[in-house]
């Protein structure tokens, strides 16, 4: 079966310029109830999109060393 294309995933620095649009437009209250539901559901899951692409980021943030038996231990990027 083919895979169905799917939309192309906005970058962080999109995704959450995005989100400040959302939040802006529900804060002005002036959208319809089926128009905020829509805006909050988009949000919610470019929220969850940017919560995968940091934790990606944080998992490529590591750094070999040697452990005690010389073999390579992964310790995070910012721990010395």
């Amino acid at each position: 079966m083919a895979k169905q294309p799917t939309a192309k995933q906005p970058t962080f620095e999109e995704a959450v310029a995005r989100i400040d649009e959302i939040v802006k437009a529900l804060e002005r209250g002036d959208a319809p109830l089926d128009k905020s539901l829509a805006l909050f559901e988009e949000g919610a899951r470019l929220i969850k999109s940017c919560g995968k692409l940091l934790d990606d980021a944080e998992q490529k943030v590591l750094r070999l060393s040697k452990g005690e038996d010389g073999m390579p231990v992964e310790t995070p990027f910012d721990a010395e």
